[in-house]
């Protein structure tokens, strides 16, 4: 009698057998994208953006499907766990570098196992500004001015163990400052009591933050990729001050693990020709956001390095979540 694994093992390789044909003739029906936010949000709006130009390459629809909860993992265990054969992908995001060490109970406990690069999408930095009130004008005064302060400047984020959280973090431990971080449910909130100095600084994304900064509500101070972005080409990065200075939200395009060679490499070089679309790029950089052609094995680096950055930084710092 077999033993209750046989078949499931059975039934996990089978749809790894695919018929040549079959491969050579992808896609044949609609694909679906899983994205891990809410709709209506810029992460939405771009993964939908380079869905719509990917179809068009592909020959058939692309269906964005959003399904939140579990900081993601409940879009990117979905994924994980669906039948190999390139119909079912996850837009991923740093989330997947993230959740590892801040929340190692939810699934899937290794991306960079289970889940398998496709090709690189986009970056977005977060902006740092800071109440006017607040007596400086750049990142080397923020750092002076919270060495004379120790504890005194509260620093919002959209929720521990958010990018931009992440990001403060990082600043505290390259700077040697004491700051006390302040968490929100969402930038929105976050970016209210900035305007009014109920906190002194925060890393926000940047199509939130820029409203506030033109009124002259806040003020930039630095951003926190290595490039300047082109909404606010007069900023620099916090990496001209801490050189090396790098936290980004970023996504990338995945496959469920077994999908054949074959399949990877016509979705990559759909992905790659969407992301090369000048239209889109100047489009979303109008958002703050740097549309980035990169293949299977940059997607897979960024995620290792990130998950070892990030996870390093959690476990020092002792971050848990909410």
């Amino acid at each position: 009698m077999p033993t209750p694994r046989r078949p499931l093992l059975g039934a996990a390789l089978a749809p790894l057998a695919f018929p040549a044909a079959a491969q050579d003739a992808y896609p044949t029906r609609p694909i679906t994208v899983i994205t891990g936010y809410a709709p209506g949000g810029l992460t939405d709006l771009t993964t939908r953006s380079i869905a719509e130009r990917m179809q068009r390459e592909l020959g058939h629809p692309i269906v964005v499907e959003n399904r939140t909860g579990g900081a993601t993992a409940v879009a990117s265990t979905a994924v994980a766990g669906a039948r190999p054969d390139g119909y079912v992908l996850l837009m991923g995001a740093s989330s997947l570098a993230i959740n590892p060490a801040l929340q190692p109970s939810l699934t899937p406990r290794d991306p960079r196992a289970e889940l398998l690069p496709v090709g690189f999408a986009y970056r977005s930095a977060f902006v740092l500004h800071v109440h006017p009130g607040l007596p400086v004008r750049n990142v080397a005064e923020l750092i002076a001015w919270a060495k004379a302060n120790p504890g005194r400047l509260n620093f919002g984020s959209s929720g521990t163990g958010a990018v931009n959280h992440l990001a403060l973090e990082l600043l505290r431990t390259r700077a040697g400052i004491e700051v006390v971080h302040v968490p929100y449910r969402g930038g929105a909130p976050a970016l209210i009591d900035l305007r009014q100095g109920r906190i002194g600084a925060m890393f926000q994304a940047a199509l939130e933050a820029i409203p506030a900064i033109r009124e002259g509500a806040t003020r930039p101070l630095a951003v926190s990729g290595l490039d300047r972005l082109a909404l606010l080409p007069d900023v620099p990065p916090v990496a001209d001050t801490l050189p090396g200075f790098d936290a980004t939200f970023w996504q990338g395009l995945f496959a469920p693990v077994g999908t054949p060679a074959p399949v990877v490499a016509r979705l990559s070089a759909a992905l790659k020709t969407a992301t090369d679309d000048p239209a889109l790029r100047a489009r979303m950089a109008e958002q703050g956001v740097a549309i980035e052609t990169g293949d299977a094995s940059m997607l897979a680096r960024v995620l290792a390095e990130d998950t070892e950055m990030w996870g390093r930084l959690i476990r020092d710092a002792g971050i848990r979540p909410e």
